[in-house]
């Protein structure tokens, strides 16, 4: 999920993402726009990148029954990064990190399974669709926003949202999980 420019429309695709809660959340969504103007996407932490399903009812089912027994995750993210292979700018997931494989893992699979084109490795992004070019300074730019951000830069994961894709701008809340309790919110 993210703002791509110029990437072809991603129609029918399922994840599971936790949105940040603010402070951070509302300094991050305002980092992603100054980088990337046309990003309107909330920020948040991918726990299933985008997927086809055969069933989004049996997905969902799937999802409140395995997540029944989970626990909240606490999460603290890190430096600023980015993916050299796609250019993509992003927030690393310093605590909590090994907990988000373990749990996209226990998720990513049966009516969820999906050969994801790249190895998860948790995080925020914050640009993404950048040329080469441009990377340099929105990654300059990024890190001395963050390094400013006088906020918490942690969050406990207590509820992951299921989502849908309309385009590569819009994306749908289909239903949210809180751990422990499950609520459709669509």
């Amino acid at each position: 999920m993210g703002c791509c420019p110029g990437a072809p429309d991603l129609i029918d695709l399922f994840a599971l993402v936790t949105y940040l809660p603010n402070p951070l959340g509302a300094f991050l969504n305002m980092l992603r726009q100054e980088l990337v103007p046309s990003c309107h996407l909330r920020a948040h932490v991918t726990v299933l990148p985008p997927r086809h399903v055969s069933s989004q009812e049996r997905a969902w089912e799937q999802l409140q029954r395995l997540s029944v027994d989970l626990e909240p995750i606490e999460i603290e993210l890190g430096d600023i990064e980015v993916f050299p292979e796609t250019f993509v700018i992003y927030s690393s997931v310093r605590r909590g990190h090994s907990q988000l494989i373990e749990l996209h893992n226990r998720l990513a699979n049966e009516a969820l399974a999906f050969n994801e084109p790249f190895r998860f490795h948790p995080h925020v992004t914050l640009a993404q669709g950048l040329t080469e070019e441009q990377v340099a300074p929105a990654l300059d730019y990024a890190r001395e926003r963050w390094r400013n951000f006088g906020g918490s830069k942690s969050f406990l994961l207590d509820s992951m949202t299921f989502v849908k894709s309309a385009d590569r701008q819009h994306w749908q809340d289909l239903g949210e999980i809180n751990l422990r309790t499950l609520r459709a919110t669509g």
